[in-house]
């Protein structure tokens, strides 16, 4: 069948095929660009690999010259590859090639090729599609190991043996079960055995790029699809073995706990509904990640996790160094998020006060609205009237919020007097007793005692230095 038309509503496909034609090369468009059109998904920014049966370099070099882009273009010389940005689109050129691995590493030996040898070392079917550019067959359908078919019944296979594929290059297991949570498709039956059964080759690949792949399911329409093939497939335990460590039911005298493995994805699920912050997923993955060391079971109260907000908040910074992730505001925001997630569900079943508001705002900060977020898809049951109930009672509480936050500004709020005045009032050192001044202002407005603003907060202070002994030097 023929395309044209796909290829029409971008120009510059017509003209890279018009350069490649002066060069004499073969030349196609393939992988994602061609799958999302025919999946009739509306990226505004593509990825567009070119391939061609030569040097991906040179045609890539003159069609960067044709566009005014040559100070633009990147080339990889060892990978034969090169690319430029041009109106938002980037464009990767590649010659045809065909590999061999070692098993021991996922650097292949390179080869010239032609398409179909291209077109038999790509990961999935779905990713093999090509559409001609050269000027006699332009637009013509090049689809070999029929991945148009493959498309239409929603499915991910590979287009030679998927046990070479998964142990020629391990991080293809991370992609299909990426792109099944993206797309919502199924894995055929004989690649997930194949996933399955070179699982273990994971490990050879670099945990930036497993994380990468990680972080691209968690951002999918519907994370918990992704994990769940993850899980099934015994990667998620090589890779994020303290995930799998949540996932169970014990059962003492008859009284069990709720499987908190599939509770995780639930939450993350429902935040995923709500937000496109991939920190507050990587929050909701991680709210009750220490809840297995945590456990005890005790003859009164069933099963307890007594402080596992705390010691998950302890052990965020060491999962982030472990998976690569960023040591720096990014991981502090994931560890305030987990510290804090009990704490709003806590107001919903007590007195509300305006101290308990004030504290939860203060600590919060400008990520009040998102622990919400997380609180509020924290809130699952198989009950529905339970969670209709509970999610009624936490409206309250964000109305209180609301309140007290308009009325006392609380929100990321200094204390009126600095420490450097009260040193120079009192002429005091840097020290203990500076800080439990600066302290008690900040519990006496917390608590309701004094209202926010200067005037009360110095009638405080000398309130406080007076009970300190200490005297103004004013």
């Amino acid at each position: 069948m023929n395309y044209r038309k796909v290829l029409d509503q971008n120009p510059v496909f017509n003209e890279i095929g018009r350069i490649a034609d002066q060069l004499g090369m073969e030349t196609y468009v393939v992988g994602g660009f061609v799958r999302d059109h025919f999946l009739q998904k509306e990226n505004i920014h593509y990825d567009i690999d070119i391939v061609t049966v030569g040097s991906g370099i040179q045609l890539a070099r003159k069609v960067a010259q044709h566009f005014g882009k040559e100070k633009n273009l990147n080339v990889y010389k060892n990978f034969g590859t090169a690319m430029f940005r041009l109106k938002n689109i980037e464009f990767e050129f590649v010659g045809a090639r065909k590999e061999s691995y070692n098993r021991h590493s996922r650097k292949p030996v390179v080869e010239d090729g032609s398409l179909q040898d291209d077109q038999n070392r790509r990961d999935f079917t779905i990713n093999t599609i090509a559409l001609v550019l050269n000027k006699v067959n332009y637009g013509d359908l090049v689809d070999p190991f029929d991945g148009m078919s493959d498309l239409g019944h929603k499915q991910i296979k590979t287009p030679r043996d998927p046990e070479i594929t998964f142990s020629d290059d391990p991080l293809r297991m991370m992609r299909g079960i990426r792109f099944a949570a993206q797309l919502d498709f199924d894995i055929t039956p004989e690649t997930f055995d194949a996933i399955i059964k070179n699982a273990e080759r994971i490990k050879i690949v670099s945990q930036e790029r497993i994380t990468a792949e990680l972080e691209k399911i968690i951002m999918s329409g519907n994370p918990s699809y992704g994990f769940k093939l993850l899980f099934h497939a015994g990667l998620l335990k090589i890779i994020f073995p303290e995930m799998v460590d949540l996932h169970g039911v014990d059962k003492i005298n008859g009284r069990g706990h709720k499987d908190n493995f599939y509770h995780t994805l639930e939450v993350l699920d429902n935040v995923a509904r709500r937000s496109d912050d991939l920190w507050l997923r990587w929050a909701a993955i991680m709210h009750d990640i220490a809840k297995p060391v945590t456990k005890r079971y005790d003859e009164q109260a069933g099963w307890t996790f007594h402080g596992h907000e705390e010691i998950g908040a302890r052990m965020v910074p060491q999962l982030f160094r472990r998976l690569r992730l960023p040591l720096n505001e990014k991981m502090r925001f994931v560890q305030k998020m987990v510290r804090l997630h009990l704490r709003p569900i806590a107001l919903v079943s007590s007195q509300i006060t305006d101290s308990a508001i004030r504290r939860l705002v203060f600590e919060a900060g400008d990520d009040i609205d998102k622990l919400m977020i997380l609180c509020r898809a924290d809130i699952t049951s198989k009950n529905p009237e339970k969670v209709s109930r509970f999610l009624s009672n936490f409206g309250k509480v964000e109305k209180k919020i609301a309140e007290v936050e308009e009325k006392d500004k609380i929100r990321n709020f200094q204390p009126p007097i600095r420490g450097e005045e009260i040193m120079k009032i009192f002429n005091l050192p840097p020290g203990r007793e500076v800080g439990i001044i600066k302290n008690e202002i900040k519990e006496a407005i917390l608590d309701g005692k004094i209202e926010n603003n200067r005037a009360a907060a110095e009638k405080y202070m000398l309130k406080i230095v007076k009970e300190l002994g200490l005297k103004s030097e004013n």
